[in-house]
């Protein structure tokens, strides 16, 4: 019987939901109860969505048959902090629910194009790793060193930013080459200068169904009609922004986004968000989201709407990557933790 402490390792169980969470939260010390865990902070507009004319072709999911779709969407900061910090270097959100005729469904992104981890054992490490550290600037020296040394240097830390989680994930990183694209994009991605102006992945891999009943894996983006564009990072604007140019810019015209559709081909991950598709692969306009409003009860829209990547339709499937898989229950966990707005799962 092998009872050495690597075999008692790979024996653990996996996470459970409630762990998943309570890790998340512990990568910020102020993180206020009865709020996100991250993505703390954000806003919710309204709009619809129209697909494109071959849209059918590759998935059956009524939100993909021509009609118009109203939508809910929710911008955010990644951040679990109840500080707003705008014009700083992180992650951006937007998730969106399809109001279909019987029933919804949603599709959650954010701005970097793949995942930190393969697991959620790893995940539990990664945001161990990522807990906040005093922050210091790194000499020139320093910084000299670490790129001969092909690492990533500390970014210079904001006015007033006293702690920050950049070297665990970097060291994290350097340890683990899976984790590195993403922690590297993570900590480059800069600030948009609007929620709109930013392109936003869904990550996992999904299986789609068309009317012949073909059945594909693909990855969904959101693109920007505007195109993407970033603030000045030598020139950090004011840290309470983006919400207010969103309600500006909307009260003039619409924001639109184009859906994305990547098809994977053999080879390609299918359970792995970490790995990126090469980028030859066949995309596919799936069709225009428009933006028109800001919510009026941002109550609703943006603190207690739930949303939820396994909330998906006839002709949309999950995946078997072991990420998506875990977020379901612990995307419930949260939102039972935060008292946010129960939506059933389709046919369940």
């Amino acid at each position: 019987m092998n009872d050495t402490p690597s075999a008692q390792k790979q024996a653990a169980p996996d996470p459970s939901p409630g762990d998943l969470v309570d890790a998340i939260i512990a990568d910020f010390p102020d993180h206020k109860p009865g709020t996100r865990p991250i993505h703390t902070i954000g806003i919710g507009v309204e709009g619809y969505f129209e697909a494109s004319d071959v849209a059918p072709s590759y998935c059956r999911a009524e939100h993909f048959g021509g009609q118009r779709v109203p939508v809910s969407v929710r911008f955010s900061n990644g951040s679990g902090s109840p500080a707003q910090h705008d014009g700083w270097n992180d992650v951006r959100g937007m998730a969106t629910r399809f109001h279909l005729k019987d029933e919804a469904t949603d599709l959650i992104a954010m701005t970097l194009g793949g995942f930190f981890v393969p697991t959620t054992k790893e995940f539990i490490n990664f945001t161990t790793a990522a807990r906040q550290r005093p922050v210091k600037k790194e000499s020139p020296w320093r910084k000299i060193l670490d790129m001969l040394q092909f690492k990533a240097p500390l970014p210079d830390p904001y006015p007033g930013q006293t702690a920050s989680g950049d070297a665990g994930t970097l060291e994290y990183a350097n340890q683990h080459s899976f984790a590195q694209l993403s922690v590297f994009q993570a900590g480059s991605i800069g600030a948009p200068v609007s929620y709109v102006r930013a392109a936003y992945h869904a990550v996992h891999t999904f299986i789609v169904t068309g009317k012949d009943n073909v059945r594909r894996p693909v990855r969904f983006a959101w693109k920007p009609v505007a195109g993407v564009r970033n603030t000045d990072p030598t020139k950090p604007p004011f840290d309470n922004y983006l919400q207010a140019e969103l309600r500006e810019r909307l009260k003039q015209w619409p924001a639109r986004f184009l859906l994305m559709m990547t098809i994977g081909e053999t080879g390609d991950a299918l359970d792995d968000s970490t790995v990126p598709w090469p980028a030859r692969r066949v995309r596919v306009v799936m069709g225009t989201l428009t933006l028109t409003k800001v919510a009026e009860d941002q109550e609703a829209a943006a603190e207690r709407i739930s949303f939820n990547p396994w909330r998906l339709v006839d002709g949309i499937e999950p995946s078997d990557d072991p990420i998506l898989h875990a977020r379901r229950d612990a995307y419930e966990e949260s939102r039972k933790g935060r008292g946010g707005t129960a939506c059933p799962f389709n046919g369940s």
